[in-house]
């Protein structure tokens, strides 16, 4: 969605068009005017398949069957990752930090110059890893030395006091570390910050989570399982980890798990667990206190996005919602039992199996049947797949709404279609010319 230019404009969306230069200064504008700082993150080692998906980068990949690990060795890998950097900062002229990504960086080592440098006496995987930062880092700071650099921890978590401690990133860099779990295992996180902080590494941010990081295709956010993600960060807050300046917490809200996965929650179906999320943090717990400030302010009965109801005319409208309502309303279709006609019902199973479809073997009138019920059903979820068409594409690129329904609906609908379509082929080849099929009866 960054409006790049130059060697650098084949990165942007072609499915619908990227941020114009202008609206990322709006969006900054607003940003400042409620009172948030702009921290732009730059990927700069691994989730990179956005860039390397493209022939003209393909090879500074690591290894060609991933695409989102960056080639260490090649002098172009640093120069692109600086040009995206150098894009990305002069749009934010007023950005007082910088993350560098850094996490995940899958199959490192793997590639054909990675082995070969490996192969070097006291050469190995950490330090491969840490070459590559390292440079990146001291080449952004020589340039714009007034930003202090953030990046992800999490390739740092096996790394030795000495190596983490003559890792040429104390002093330079912040570790901010992630966990979305609502079982975030406090008593090592602890552990993890003191580590740090004893190799120098002290100032250190939290992340957590407002929506995604459930499941990849989840569609309906469960705001108590981050709420619980919030309360086990509040704990390690709370135990002071010895040495650690704790500087914040990154409160993260996923709409996919990196650039080649479904879309999961949108973020008018996670506004709810934002909201609370804050209060939480506000308030060091989520007390009668905090589950007001979400109800009140936003005039909702209950937190979790799926129990919500419209609110009455001129009640609060929170952004998005009816969105949010028909996201829910759904899934819920979409995950019953009922939308598994195609596999359940004794009908299909009994007299209008594969076989029996393919051998045209069948009774006419339960053929009739079978297809009246699957049309029905097609009808009630189609109508609620247009409404919900209608609000997405206020909200939007066509593009997204189309992913969306093609990623969540088309899937689950496929088999049912595929009965309707064997059964209209059915009745028009079997069924002897001027000759009608008795009306179904309706279901009362």
């Amino acid at each position: 969605m960054f409006p790049y230019e130059g060697d650098l404009k084949i990165l942007r969306a072609n499915s619908h068009p990227p941020y114009s230069r202008q609206e990322v200064q709006i969006i900054q504008d607003a940003a400042r005017a409620s009172g948030l700082e702009v921290i732009p993150l730059v990927q700069t080692f691994g989730h990179l398949e956005f860039v390397l998906k493209h022939k003209q980068f393909s090879e500074l990949q690591e290894v060609g069957y991933c695409l989102g690990t960056l080639n260490p060795h090649r002098e172009r890998s640093l120069q692109l990752v600086l040009e995206m950097v150098r894009q990305v900062l002069d749009l934010h002229p007023h950005a007082k930090y910088l993350h560098i990504g850094a996490d995940e960086v899958y199959l490192l080592g793997q590639g054909e110059e990675s082995r070969q440098w490996l192969n070097i006496p006291s050469h190995d995987i950490h330090h491969l890893f840490l070459s590559h930062v390292k440079n990146v880092v001291k080449h952004i700071q020589a340039t714009w030395p007034y930003l202090r650099l953030i990046m992800w921890d999490d390739m740092l978590r096996e790394m030795s006091h000495d190596t983490l401690k003559d890792s040429g990133l104390v002093g330079h860099v912040q570790l901010m570390l992630w966990d979305y779990s609502p079982f975030l295992d406090v008593e090592n996180t602890v552990r993890l910050m003191e580590m740090y902080s004893r190799a120098g590494l002290s100032e250190i941010w939290a992340a957590s989570s407002f929506k995604g990081s459930t499941n990849v295709n989840t569609c309906v956010t469960c705001t108590q399982r981050h709420v619980d993600n919030h309360l086990q960060w509040l704990k390690v807050a709370t135990a002071q980890p010895i040495g650690a300046e704790i500087q914040g917490i990154a409160i993260t809200g996923w709409q996919r798990y990196d650039h080649l996965s479904v879309l999961c929650e949108l973020l008018p179906v996670g506004l709810l667990s934002l909201a609370s999320c804050l209060q939480t943090l506000r308030h060091g717990g989520f007390s009668k206190e905090a589950q007001a400030s979400v109800t009140e302010v936003l005039g909702v009965s209950s937190m979790e996005v799926a129990h919500v109801q419209s609110p009455s005319v001129g009640g609060p409208l929170i952004p998005g919602q009816r969105l949010a309502e028909l996201v829910v309303e759904l899934t819920a279709i979409l995950q019953s039992e009922e939308l598994r006609f195609a596999h359940t019902n004794m009908y299909v199973k009994g007299w209008f199996s594969p076989f029996h479809r393919q051998k045209r073997l069948v009774n006419l009138v339960i053929v009739q049947q079978i297809q009246h019920q699957a049309m029905i059903l097609l009808s009630s979820v189609e109508v609620k797949v247009q409404a919900l068409w209608q609000e997405m594409t206020q909200l939007f690129p066509e593009a997204t709404a189309h992913e969306w329904v093609q990623q969540h609906v088309s899937g689950v609908l496929e088999p049912l279609r595929s009965l309707v379509q064997d059964a209209n082929a059915i009745i028009q080849e079997m069924l002897p010319s001027n000759t009608h099929l008795p009306p179904v009866e309706q279901e009362s």
